[in-house]
């Protein structure tokens, strides 16, 4: 859970309290490693490719995910970061803290953008990605890497890219980091 959704989740401020780990820093590490290699299957020239992390859970992914096929291919990986705040639909139900930076460094016109994010739960953060995207110009395809699948859609948005399906209850959180996913409680300071 990224830092902006624990600062604002109900009760407003309150305190993520990690119940249960469900994936250590070398589950992440090997659950990267694997999903770089999906992405090098299935899009083999990766010059075409850039990687965006969304702001802020999904940016260290993205790094790691840039890394790992740089590595693997010997390719420089194009990466961005895109923070939504101004393109989600719910602007009026919950404050919109523009914190975070977006840099897309170059056009998207014609490449292949792998949207990168931390937990994937209703969809509508990547919907507000998709929109966003639209403003640096036309892909010839989007796809989508998550680290953990929660369920729960209200959109009709599936992940290409998985680290790991993890059924949880609504009302649970889950924190996906480098050093390991844990599903919690937000409970008042």
């Amino acid at each position: 859970m990224a830092k902006r959704e624990r600062a604002l989740a109900p009760p407003y401020g309150g305190v993520f309290v990690a119940r249960t780990t469900v994936m250590d820093g070398e589950d992440v590490r090997r659950a990267t490693w694997r999903m770089a290699h999906e992405i090098i299957e299935r899009n083999p020239v990766t010059a075409d490719v850039v990687l965006v992390g969304l702001q802020t859970g999904g940016v260290w992914i993205a790094e790691r995910l840039a890394q790992v096929i740089g590595e693997v291919t010997g390719d420089d990986v194009a990466l961005g970061t895109l923070d939504v705040a101004f393109y989600r639909d719910d602007i009026g139900l919950r404050p919109v803290l523009p914190e975070a930076t977006t840099e897309i460094p170059l056009d998207l016109t014609g490449r292949t953008v792998v949207l990168v994010d931390d937990v994937l739960f209703t969809g509508r953060t990547i919907r507000a990605a998709l929109n966003a995207l639209a403003d640096y110009g036309r892909a010839k395809s989007v796809q989508l890497a998550v680290m953990v699948d929660r369920g729960h859609r209200e959109l009709p948005i599936r992940p290409d890219y998985v680290g790991k399906n993890l059924p949880t209850r609504r009302d649970e959180m889950v924190d996906a980091t480098e050093a390991g996913v844990v599903i919690g409680d937000v409970t008042a300071k």
